[in-house]
């Protein structure tokens, strides 16, 4: 294989807080292990496009601590097509880039595997997407902040569902993937949870309205994954037409949930994944996702990373329904 030079990065698909400690663990780290490094803004589509700059020490300085990304981040169509990412590769060729680190979630991987296959280009992916979906590693980068945003969220919701004896359905993130909705829902004392990964929703809905408000509890809240045809609305409209008597509201969180200052974690969590995505580099590795196990680093291939849905485990669905007593 022939030796690696220059190394690019990019951030693609949803941003996550975290995004930007990742940028600047994996260009001081490059860096440090001799590399140049080039920042490629917009992801795919900014490679195709050539939005290309060397960055050095001081293009990071300062990031740790904020959310987004400074790359800037787009959903490429044209990169799903060969001539797009024939494109791409000759900008990674105009600009002697020899190796990309693709921070994101499953269809940014998905991409890198494609394009590390056809054009034989070493490719490290770091799992950067809230959702904490993504096989093979115990958490992502994001979600622990985007997790406390939504707990911080629910809490204050709490205060208005009790002052007014109300029923909140509240609607996060994590259209395929519910390890928001339901340890969201642990952390803020929810009531119920309702996730992909658990298709007795709505019996866990009618479970708790007549276990819980009816006996005991004068407000209730319910964290709801984000679905087109079963979100929170769907899910309050049915409580009002069932029980008129309760006075039911939806609060969707929507886009905040993406935002703000990455938590403690996840800068930590970002900064070693970054560290070590330069060194899988050195040693050879290629075409592997980094992620964290039982606090160990571990590579893991494209192929295992997106090969299917993480499930959320069944002890945290029935530790919630026993805590909601």
């Amino acid at each position: 294989m022939p030796k690696i030079k220059n190394i690019g990065i990019l951030t693609s698909g949803g941003d996550a807080p975290g995004m930007n400690a990742a940028i600047r663990a994996v260009t001081r780290a490059g860096i440090a292990a001799g590399f140049g490094v080039y920042g490629i803004y917009r992801g795919y589509e900014g490679l195709i496009q050539g939005e290309i700059k060397q960055f050095h020490t001081e293009d990071v300085s300062g990031i740790i601590c904020r959310g987004g990304t400074i790359l800037r981040t787009a959903r490429s169509m044209e990169f799903m097509t060969p001539e797009g990412r024939q494109k791409a590769y000759e900008n990674m060729q105009r600009f002697a880039i020899d190796a990309l680190v693709v921070i994101g979630g499953n269809g940014s991987l998905t991409g890198a595997r494609e394009f590390a296959n056809e054009y034989d280009v070493p490719c490290i992916g770091l799992p950067g997407t809230i959702d904490n979906d993504l096989n093979g590693t115990d958490l992502t980068i994001g979600y622990d902040t985007t997790l406390n945003t939504i707990t911080e969220c629910v809490d204050k919701i709490r205060d208005t569902a009790n002052s007014h004896e109300r029923i909140f359905f509240v609607e996060v993130m994590g259209r395929d993937a519910g390890f928001l909705a339901q340890n969201s829902a642990i952390a803020a004392g929810a009531e119920a949870a309702i996730i992909p990964e658990d298709s007795t929703g709505a019996d866990q809905l009618d479970t708790f309205i007549g276990r819980g408000i009816r006996k005991s509890k004068k407000s209730c809240i319910v964290i709801v994954s984000e679905s087109p045809k079963c979100g929170a609305i769907y899910y309050a409209d049915k409580v009002k037409k069932e029980h008129p008597e309760f006075d039911v509201r939806v609060s969707i969180l929507g886009h905040l949930q993406r935002g703000g200052s990455p938590v403690a974690g996840d800068r930590i969590l970002a900064s070693m994944l970054g560290v070590s995505a330069v060194k899988a580099l050195q040693e050879g590795q290629r075409n592997v996702m980094i992620g964290i196990h039982n606090s160990s680093v571990v590579y893991v291939p494209f192929d295992s990373a997106v090969k299917s849905d993480k499930p959320v485990p069944q002890r945290f669905i029935d530790a919630l329904q026993i805590l909601s007593l």
